[in-house]
């Protein structure tokens, strides 16, 4: 075993290009979820989208072409993030749609002003406290609004059970791994309380009314093209970092020849990599 301790801080600038690439590859699962939203809240109602912990702003691109009436508010705690997500609206045609906002999470949400719409992705299990920050981002609405959630669903796989080195299973014990550097990253997190994660109790406990929930699937079956493949080695790279204390040094090594652009055991050469996943939406309406 490694005996380095990785911090579970994330230095989320470092991770900007990780994130930007991983919701491009993610945008047409991130499309479908739009296109429901709008079943759910008529575009011609909506005119003002806060986009809370946007990162690069690949999303609110997204819900600025689903709600074409908008303004889409970028909020994030990283100044760089919002600079690439200025810098993607520019490029996108969509600069006087989008703006950024630069606020400290859950402190700042208070200051955000109303939306007909609050779309939270993977951000609220980054706050301590996620009940008071699910309320918090359900006060933000207008009356008929609605909270869009995304939390949970199933981890995203790339590879077979047995990749022909090394023990079967890696992704397994990857992913276990992973699951106990988040535990560990919720511990340390300031304001941190225990809590059931049934996000639609938890919507319903802000005086919300659950208005359904859906999973949407991202299926790029082997052998998948290359800018797929630049994620996986990026993503694979960031979780070697993040378990690199807890798994074999057998596993290890394998996970670097993986990251190896010249091994033909690669993720850039092999095959039969391939992505699958699902994100879980959660909504619910202000009556």
């Amino acid at each position: 075993m490694s005996h380095h301790h990785d911090s579970t801080r994330i230095d989320w600038n470092e991770q900007a290009q990780l994130l930007e690439h991983g919701a491009e590859v993610q945008s047409p699962l991130h499309r479908q979820v739009t296109d429901w939203l709008r079943e759910l809240v008529p575009a011609g109602g909506v005119r003002r989208v806060l986009d809370v912990g946007s990162g690069p702003g690949v999303i609110s691109g997204l819900l600025a072409e689903a709600f074409p009436y908008a303004e889409v508010v970028a909020v994030d705690a990283t100044a760089p993030l919002l600079e690439r997500a200025l810098s993607r609206a520019a490029r996108n045609g969509q600069a006087d749609r989008i703006s950024i906002r630069h606020a400290e999470l859950p402190d700042g949400i208070e200051d955000l002003g109303e939306a007909d719409l609050v779309w939270a992705s993977g951000a609220v299990h980054h706050l301590g406290d996620q009940r008071a920050a699910t309320g918090a981002l359900a006060r933000l609405l207008r009356p008929g609004g609605l909270l869009a959630l995304v939390e949970g669903g199933l981890p995203a796989r790339h590879l077979p059970r047995d990749i022909g080195i090394g023990r079967p299973g890696l992704e397994s014990r990857i992913g276990a791994a992973v699951d106990d550097w988040f535990t560990r990253m919720r511990a340390e997190l300031p304001g941190v309380k225990d809590e059931v994660e049934d996000w639609r109790a938890l919507l319903a406990a802000s005086g919300l009314t659950p208005s359904g929930t859906r999973s949407f699937l991202l299926d790029i079956p082997a052998p998948a093209p290359t800018a797929v493949r630049e994620q996986l080695v990026s993503g694979f790279a960031w979780q070697r970092r993040m378990v690199e204390d807890v798994l074999s040094d057998d596993d290890l090594a394998v996970i670097d020849r993986l990251l190896d652009p010249e091994d033909p055991e690669g993720l850039l050469r092999r095959p039969d990599a391939y992505l699958l996943t699902a994100r879980t939406v959660f909504t619910a309406r202000k009556g």
